[in-house]
């Protein structure tokens, strides 16, 4: 069966993290949403997304495919029900849709048309940014189970603590040293070729992807996940790094998200709780306002390419989004619209040919090359993100 994973009706309420990828390219837990399908259903997915983000993420279209909402966190049995739909049957959970198997044109089907198949099981979604460290450590312990079992452990010399073991898998190239893993509270993960440096305390849930380092002395409370090529350092709590993201330095980051290529100034500091301890509103680009998240901890969204300069301070509920640099002396604002440069004396437009220039060599010092549709890519963002950029 051919499997197609679309973005579905929250892509908007995701921004700015899907001006970049996919919906199904978000990571929660270890594993991005389409690695979850694709270990589920045992087949490889491809994307129905936005058109300037279709070359990067291609669609393959059959005579008959299953496409699945991809703001859906999978289980094994969810994945089961979508894998045995009929043509003309639509899986749905109240008036969430959450799959359905079409053997016509997949652009805008006449779902009225199908026939619904009720999910009674519980079901987990992204439907707004925040949802990415809300639901981290559910699906961290979800996907702990299915990456890790019937494997064994890599060893760790005398040297490494580990408290709640069997909580604790590490995959073999990794390098621990002098360093704390307490599992008693969540899973422990740690990705292949990473690297935990001496004096690290890590409380789970955590995981941590290959080719990422734990900074000397860093604090990490969980449920915390990181991607691929990520630097942790200082106190971190609660959060979700996509993959090649930075926070090498002191500061201190709780629940947020950061998107790729990101980076954190050193002493970069978010606040996560409201002076009153009252609920936090953060921007949502779905609704254009700053909407309640029915959260007391909230802090920091950030797009890909965005920076944050030395001594940075975020206010509570701060959204940042693509290619954004941020400095300056006291709080910046707390929506900073894509392509954006300064903090809070004011803001000038960050051109595309300065930052496309930028994102070559960042992207470069971990081997990956900044080629035509990523390119492509951001200056698609830039022109879509160009409304919000009235800085007087």
């Amino acid at each position: 069966m051919n499997y197609i994973l679309f973005d579905g009706p929250h892509r908007d309420a995701l921004l700015p993290l899907t001006y970049t990828r996919p919906v199904a390219e978000l990571r929660v837990g270890i594993l991005t949403l389409t690695e979850k399908w694709n270990r589920h259903l045992d087949s490889e997915s491809s994307f129905l997304t936005e058109s300037y983000l279709q070359q990067k993420f291609p669609l393959v279209e059959e005579d008959t495919n299953i496409l699945i909402q991809a703001s859906v966190i999978p289980t094994r049995k969810l994945a089961d029900a979508v894998a045995g739909l009929k043509p003309g049957e639509a899986l749905v959970s109240g008036d969430t849709l959450i799959a359905f198997n079409n053997d016509t044109a997949i652009q805008n089907p006449d779902l009225t048309k199908f026939t619904n198949i009720d999910w009674e099981g519980d079901l987990h979604q992204l439907r707004n940014t925040w949802d990415l460290f809300a639901l981290n450590g559910a699906a961290l312990e979800a996907d702990y189970e299915l990456v890790t079992s019937g494997r064994q452990t890599a060893a760790t010399d005398e040297t490494v603590t580990l408290i709640n073991p069997e909580r604790i898998f590490i995959e073999e190239g990794a390098s621990l040293s002098h360093c704390i893993l307490n599992a008693t509270e969540g899973a422990i993960y740690i990705g292949a070729e990473s690297e935990v440096m001496e004096g690290s305390i890590i409380r789970g849930g955590f995981a941590m992807g290959p080719h990422s380092v734990v900074k000397m002395g860093a604090r990490i409370y969980g449920p915390t996940s990181a991607g691929p090529h990520c630097k942790l350092g200082g106190e971190i709590n609660n959060s979700v790094f996509l993959g090649y993201a930075s926070k090498g330095h002191d500061g201190f980051l709780g629940n947020s998200v950061l998107g790729e290529w990101c980076n954190l100034g050193a002493d970069t500091n978010t606040s996560n709780l409201k002076n009153n301890y009252a609920k936090v509103r953060l921007w949502n680009y779905a609704s254009g306002r700053f909407d309640q998240t029915g959260l007391q901890f909230c802090g920091l969204v950030m797009g890909d390419h965005s920076k944050t300069a030395i001594n940075t301070m975020l206010n509570t509920g701060t959204v940042i989004g693509v290619n954004t640099n941020v400095y300056s002396v006291g709080f910046p604002r707390n929506f900073i619209p894509s392509f954006s440069w300064g903090g809070g004396t004011g803001y000038t437009t960050y051109t595309t040919a300065k930052a496309f220039d930028t994102a070559k060599i960042v992207m470069a010092r971990r081997g990956v090359e900044f080629g035509e549709e990523d390119a492509a890519i951001l200056a698609a963002v830039f022109e879509a993100s160009r409304q919000y950029r009235n800085y007087q």
